[in-house]
């Protein structure tokens, strides 16, 4: 297959989704997982990478453990892992892959489906439990697109892929349902003003760290927006916007070889001295000896 991964600003390796790969092309694929999963013939997946498409795996075997965004996931049969387009990941070599995998295309789904299903939830955990009656829906929902997904011969093109938007959106929903069934969860969902400042820290992060300047820019009062995102999430806004930049700057510091003044810039630092001290008063390592540690 032709080579169209994307080397980012940062270093890390993204994978587009494989079209090429799907049945009739349609912006989704579902089947079984195995041994010879990939998103490219030349790189290995437990090799840290970022994807530009979702992917959710119901693990029919376990325990399996999976990277995301630096924390170890260990999934049992039954369980889900969810993961974002943008994250970083990697897959376990030690692990047994085996279940169903699903990966979309985004913009395979209108946007209203998009924001029903909360399709860029970040905030939300990617390893999903569902109980026993969850999991028999979900199952179920998977395996019904799973069947529309692989009959190719019954429907024209245009009229099989509406089939499979129709039929991945009722899996989604369930999927969903399930990622904001926990108490914090359905809080966060259901304040918009916590919903909004979240949207904005993961758009700007990079070059606004000051909690006013999202109050302004949203039309909250500072007040406000502090008791938001302390009902949501037990942080201020301004541990909330820290953590962010943490994320990236571990991100960039273990996968990328970029100086570490210029991690410090890419995250809103143009000074290296006060990203060092920024770095360490929430690590308690030197971005140098956090870099060191993972190599």
């Amino acid at each position: 297959m032709a080579d169209r991964t994307i080397q980012g600003g940062d270093g890390i390796r993204t994978f587009p989704f494989p079209v090429e790969l799907s049945v009739g092309g349609v912006g989704m694929q579902v089947g079984p997982m195995g041994a010879d999963r990939t998103w490219h013939a030349d790189a290995p997946l437990e090799r840290v990478h970022r994807i530009d498409f979702h992917v959710v795996l119901l693990f029919g075997e376990g325990p399996v453990r999976h990277m995301v965004d630096f924390t170890e996931y260990e999934a049992a049969a039954g369980d889900l892992l969810w993961i974002r387009p943008g994250q970083v990941h990697r897959f376990s070599r030690t692990s047994e892959y085996r279940g169903t995998v699903l990966t979309m295309q985004p913009g395979f789904l209108p946007r209203a489906t998009v924001e029903a299903t909360g399709l860029y939830r970040y905030d939300l955990s990617p390893l999903l439990r569902p109980d026993a009656a969850q999991l028999t829906g979900l199952r179920n929902a998977l395996g019904q697109l799973r069947r529309e997904y692989e009959d190719t011969a019954t429907l024209p093109l245009s009229l099989h892929t509406a089939v499979l938007q129709h039929s991945l959106t009722a899996f989604l929903l369930r999927l969903a349902h399930l990622a904001a069934s926990s108490a914090e969860s359905v809080r966060q969902q259901s304040d918009s003003t916590f919903t909004l400042f979240r949207e904005a820290v993961e758009k700007d992060f990079a070059t606004n760290h000051s909690v006013s300047a999202y109050a302004d820019a949203l039309g909250y009062s500072r007040r406000t927006l502090v008791r938001a995102v302390r009902a949501a999430t037990g942080d201020t806004p301004k541990a909330f916007i820290d953590k962010r930049v943490v994320l990236e700057a571990k991100r960039l510091l273990a996968h990328t070889d970029l100086p570490i003044g210029r991690v410090g810039a890419a995250v809103g630092f143009p000074d290296a001295a006060n990203f060092s001290k920024f770095f360490h008063q929430h690590t308690d390592l030197t971005p140098a000896a956090f870099r060191a540690e993972l190599r």
